[in-house]
Parts: C-alpha cells; sequence; structure tokens
C-alpha cells in the first residue's frame, strides 16, 4: 500500500493542472532533435505548448499534422519511440518496481538529463542516462576497484538507472508530496532546495529544468501502463538521438550539481 500511495502522490501532483513551459525544437540534418524551453533561434519552431498540445508542420520532415486531441503530437511520438528508451524499458521498470519511483517520472528525467544517451557526460562530470554524479554514486556506496573505475561502473545503464531511482526515492522522502522540489533537487542538489526554504532554487537552468521534466511527465503519463516503445519509423525522419537546451545553464553556481 505505501508503494502504490507514494507512486500515486506523484502521479496526483504532476498530472494537476500547472503552468508549464513550452517546448521549442527542431531536427536537423543529422536527424538530432534539438529541444528548449526557448526559441534561441530561428530554426526553433513551437513543437508543444505548455498547456495544451500544439504540432508544428514547420519543424522539419519528422514533423506532420497530429491528433491534438489524443495528444499525439510529434514530440510525444518522438520521445515515445525513441529507439533508445526501448533498450532501457526493462530497466525502468525493474528500477521503478524496486524503489516505487513512476516510472513516467524516470523516462521524463532520462529523456531531459541526457535524450537516452548511455554515453553522455556532462562538463561537471554527470554520467550516463541519468545524468549520475560520481559523488552521488559514493553516497551510495559505488566504488571503483581494479577492473573497473567508479565512473565506468556509473556508466553501466541498470547501475546508472537504479543509482537515479534510489536517490529519487530518497528525494521523495525528503519532500513528500511535492514532486516538484523532488526534480528540483535532482537538477541542483537537495541542500539547494532547503536553502530556499524548500523552495524551487532561483537558478534559470532549475526552474527551467522543473517545467521541462513536467511536459515530458505529460507525455508519457498517459501511456506508462501501457506503452509500447518502437524503433521509430520512416515517417520520423530517422532522428535517434536528442539535444536538451536548458536555458540558464552557463549561469549555474559552480557548486550546484548537474
Amino acid at each position: 500500500m505505501k508503494r502504490l500511495a507514494a507512486i500515486a502522490a506523484l502521479c496526483i501532483a504532476f498530472a494537476a493542472p500547472a503552468v508549464r513551459a513550452d517546448i521549442y525544437g527542431y531536427v536537423d540534418a543529422d536527424g538530432i532533435a534539438h529541444f528548449s524551453t526557448e526559441k534561441l533561434d530561428e530554426r526553433y519552431q513551437l513543437f508543444q505548448r505548455g498547456n495544451a498540445s500544439f504540432d508544428s508542420a514547420q519543424l522539419g520532415s519528422s514533423a506532420r499534422a497530429a491528433a491534438v486531441e489524443s495528444g499525439d503530437t510529434p514530440l510525444s511520438r518522438y520521445l515515445s519511440r525513441h529507439p533508445g528508451l526501448a533498450k532501457v524499458e526493462p530497466l525502468l521498470k525493474e528500477a521503478a518496481e524496486e524503489f516505487s519511483i513512476d516510472p513516467a517520472l524516470l523516462k521524463a528525467v532520462m529523456a531531459a538529463e541526457s535524450g537516452f544517451n548511455p554515453n553522455a557526460v556532462s562538463p561537471k562530470g554527470a554520467i550516463g542516462l541519468m545524468q549520475v554524479m560520481p559523488a552521488t554514486a559514493e553516497r551510495y556506496g559505488l566504488q571503483g576497484d581494479r577492473k573497473r573505475t567508479l565512473e565506468q561502473k556509473l556508466a553501466d545503464p541498470k547501475t546508472n538507472i537504479r543509482l537515479a531511482a534510489r536517490y529519487l526515492r530518497d528525494l521523495h522522502k525528503l519532500f513528500p508530496s511535492r514532486p516538484e522540489l523532488v526534480v528540483a533537487s535532482y537538477n541542483a542538489g537537495e541542500g539547494a532546495v532547503q536553502k530556499y526554504r524548500n523552495n524551487i532554487p532561483p537558478y534559470p537552468e532549475t526552474r527551467n529544468y522543473v517545467q521541462i521534466v513536467k511536459q515530458f511527465y505529460q507525455i508519457y503519463k498517459p501511456a506508462a501502463q501501457s506503452l509500447t516503445v518502437a524503433a521509430l519509423d520512416s515517417e520520423s525522419g530517422g532522428a535517434k538521438r536528442i539535444h536538451m537546451t536548458i536555458p540558464g545553464r552557463r549561469n549555474m553556481p559552480a557548486s550546484v550539481l548537474e
């Protein structure tokens, strides 16, 4: 019952009406999807409104008319059918069950953090699909040995996802029924959230990050229980990677976890 209650709390809070960021994007010539919460230049077209589905016929060759009423937008199709997600779906399900985390939240965080790229490494050293910091991994007992360094172990998808799920579980215990603070803490660290009296820190990156994870959560949640992830079809333009630009990232304090 406690496990179901924890998942239900996240579902209700994240599904509740709220101000969400618009998402802009485009697919480049190499098939890489670029998303942002701001129109960074003329290539970025409105992909999905924060409070309603939106279809842009100008978002490269991958976009075409969507069934807006059903939520079947180019963005939702791209994210839900991404082949990188299909590869780790069993690992996500396993970690979600073990740590009582909504799988839709894990998917949303993964999409925002790495775009399903297991080899992603941030400038500040965050590693893998869920962009876990080595210091966070050490807190949970992960250590290097003669065969593999801590960083190499952390790059393993199963280890990476499991540590992230465990961290999200603990953040949920720290901020019960406050999923926006759970997500903010994952980005900026729980210390930053506590510093601002249990509010989302006034960092541009963190505020945008929370909004975009909420948007992605809305995409994954409606079909979270029965989502069938398939490889992108020919209509998707062959895009297989995501590049997420979080406005304000360069302005983050050096001590803040990415």
